[in-house]
């Protein structure tokens, strides 16, 4: 079994590692791969053009998933149109004030994720066998949502994670999932984040304290060699 150890390749031990990423009791986790963030739109709200790479890879991946049988859950951020979990709340999100003080002014900013907008559609295909959580506020894929009620529901103990962005939502949602009980391994090939430099800090800590960090191929190969 092959992983990426603080950026290396290294081959790990079945036998210690393979119950990270069994195919039995694993779910996928697809994180805000929505308009919001791929769109190419000049008015997208919260773009992160780095995340288009990543579309037709993360369906392929899907496919061959569901095919074997590993449930699919798809998470985006959806907030209420009158902005009381945001913009119009006591607490607005740090991100709105901290992001542009790096990437400059989001001229659509204000309507990120408010539903009822073209921004809160899926990206990636969303099939009728899939599961969706869309109660993500915040960073966390975990918070405030019922994402961890609907993993138990399931017997879940494993999740591969893929989506955006890395830095970002994919980091929270190994800690948190790793701080709850999960096993967390990230597709490294079919996440992405600000940066090349960002994307690589973030694996790096993951494959340190909160999970495996794997290339898709590998993963499916794991679950394509066992039985059952």
């Amino acid at each position: 079994m092959k992983a990426l150890v603080y950026g290396a390749e290294k081959d790990l031990p079945e036998e210690t590692f393979s119950e990270w990423v069994s195919r039995a009791d694993t779910a996928i986790i697809s994180i805000d791969m929505h308009e919001g963030h791929l769109s190419e739109d000049p008015m997208c709200p919260c773009p992160a053009p780095r995340g288009r790479e990543i579309i037709a890879p993360v369906n392929a991946f899907h496919r061959e998933a569901r095919a074997l049988g590993v449930p699919i859950i798809h998470v985006r951020s959806i907030l209420r149109k009158g902005g009381q979990d945001d913009l119009a709340g006591a607490h607005p999100a740090a991100w709105r004030t901290l992001f542009p003080l790096t990437v400059g002014a989001i001229p659509g900013e204000a309507e990120h994720a408010l539903e009822g907008t073209k921004w809160t559609e899926f990206s990636t295909e969303v099939l009728e066998e899939d599961l969706i959580v869309e109660t993500k506020r915040r960073l966390s894929p975990f918070y405030p949502t019922d994402l961890d009620f609907l993993l138990r529901s399931m017997g879940i103990k494993r999740v591969v994670l893929n989506g955006g962005m890395t830095d970002c939502c994919v980091l929270n949602a190994t800690f948190d999932a790793s701080n709850i009980g999960y096993r967390v391994c990230v597709a490294a090939d079919l996440v992405r984040g600000t940066n090349e430099e960002m994307e690589d800090a973030a694996l790096k800590m993951v494959s340190l304290h909160t999970g495996l960090v794997m290339r898709s191929e590998e993963i499916l190969r794991v679950w394509g060699g066992e039985t059952g």
